[in-house]
């Protein structure tokens, strides 16, 4: 049980979180609000850089003598960084996310953050996820965007997961999502015994208990709905060919999956990948240097895949971490927890360039960058510019909209 929401378990290579909620009908509706530019085959894919990145060596402030004179051992050196101009430039290890930022194709949005920020891994990514600071949610804000766009009931894959473990983001009162690890292994343990299947299938069915429960006829159809998605999804994908050559990395994995779910146009609005962990407190160059440079290779090969299907400008990726690091290294040649980060907007439909204000290293918040972009001014922007969604009554207020969207 989690969180109010039945998890139904026994499940290999899925997992499926549903309410109670979806046993009360619910009216169709069109998926796109008047006046808004989303339409119907456009795709959000949610890319979770775990563990806090840290952003002053993802977008390096290359032309400011701070950084160099906080981070002596940590700093990219100037004539490594890939230049964006005389201030800002990305990451040596990002050459393929910088061709593709040549192109217009990756908006950079600076000091990413929100009030109070907390500095625990578990809140932190809770508040990203819910897209609530102030309490503690049980829905997520891509959760209650799949209620909120009254998409087909009947398709079982409206958003996706592609992780062992349903995040919170996709968390929702109405709509069933499943998490799919990798296609191979992808179903229930039940089906592979015949006899636990036909005991299920009496246990729910049986009258003659002294007591009846919605809840266990709802279990039955969550049950139903893993089953079958575990049947379906396979099938569905079988005949999209990749036209890519992916990085062999767990998130070189998730994204030709990704590009298969979108390519084989299955009424997937939403898909969630993860990648880390970027909690570089010890030897920070090395792993992060990594993990950058998968990112932005993997990122590279799912567009090609997707432009060659001609699915490139329906597609937007969208990256986030709980939080960035500190501006000083530590003394084992990391850096700790901090506030505010950029992140990227990845795409056809974006309007390339960097977006907010560049990191001020004088004016912190004890010894933390400052944030100047609200987190949810970027949610506000993806569900009414992308999705074609109202964005107040899924983030709770009103939040405005940033020019990255074309």
């Amino acid at each position: 049980m989690k969180r109010g929401n039945f998890l139904l378990g026994a499940i290999s290579g899925i997992t499926v979180v549903a309410n109670a909620d979806h046993v009360f009908a619910r009216a169709l509706a069109d998926a796109t609000l008047p006046g808004l530019p989303g339409s119907s085959d456009r795709v959000l894919v949610l890319v979770n850089l775990q563990g806090g990145n840290d952003g002053l060596n993802c977008v390096v402030p290359h032309g400011n003598p701070q950084y160099y004179q906080l981070r002596p051992a940590l700093a990219i050196p100037k004539n490594d960084v890939l230049a964006i101009d005389g201030n800002l430039g990305f990451n040596p290890t990002m050459r393929s996310l910088k061709a593709m930022y040549d192109k217009g194709m990756v908006a950079v949005v600076q000091g990413v953050g929100y009030p109070n920020p907390d500095h625990s891994h578990f809140r932190s990514t809770e508040i990203w996820q819910t897209a609530v600071p102030e309490r503690y949610e049980h829905t997520g804000w891509l959760g209650r965007y799949l209620d909120d766009a009254n998409l087909p009931a009947t398709n079982l894959f409206n958003g996706v997961a592609l992780a062992q473990v349903l995040p919170e983001v996709l968390i929702s009162t109405k709509t069933d999502v499943p998490a799919v690890a990798q296609l191979q292994g992808y179903g229930l343990f039940s089906d592979r015994n015949a006899a636990a299947r036909h005991t299920f299938t009496e246990l729910v069915s049986d009258n003659r208990f002294p007591f009846t429960s919605p809840y266990l006829a709802h279990v039955a159809e969550i049950e139903d709905h893993a089953q079958r998605g575990s049947e379906e999804l396979p099938r569905l994908v079988a005949g999209y060919k990749t036209d890519a050559s992916y990085p062999a990395t767990p998130l070189g994995r998730s994204l030709a999956l990704a590009a298969q779910i979108i390519g084989s146009k299955v009424g997937t609005r939403v898909l969630y990948v993860q990648h880390g962990s970027f909690d570089t407190h010890v030897s920070q160059k090395a792993t992060q240097d990594r993990l950058l440079g998968e990112l932005s290779d993997a990122l590279k090969a799912f567009y090609d895949d997707l432009a060659a299907h001609g699915n490139d400008r329906r597609v937007l990726t969208m990256t986030f971490s709980e939080f960035g690091r500190r501006i000083a290294q530590n003394a084992s040649n990391g850096t700790d927890h901090g506030e505010a980060s950029p992140l990227f907007l990845v795409g056809g439909g974006v309007k390339g360039g960097m977006y907010g204000s560049l990191p001020d290293l004088a004016q912190t918040n004890m010894g933390n960058l400052r944030f100047t972009t609200d987190f949810r001014q970027v949610y506000a922007t993806v569900i009414e510019r992308w999705l074609g969604r109202p964005s107040r009554g899924i983030l709770g207020g009103e939040f405005g909209t940033l020019p990255v969207l074309a």
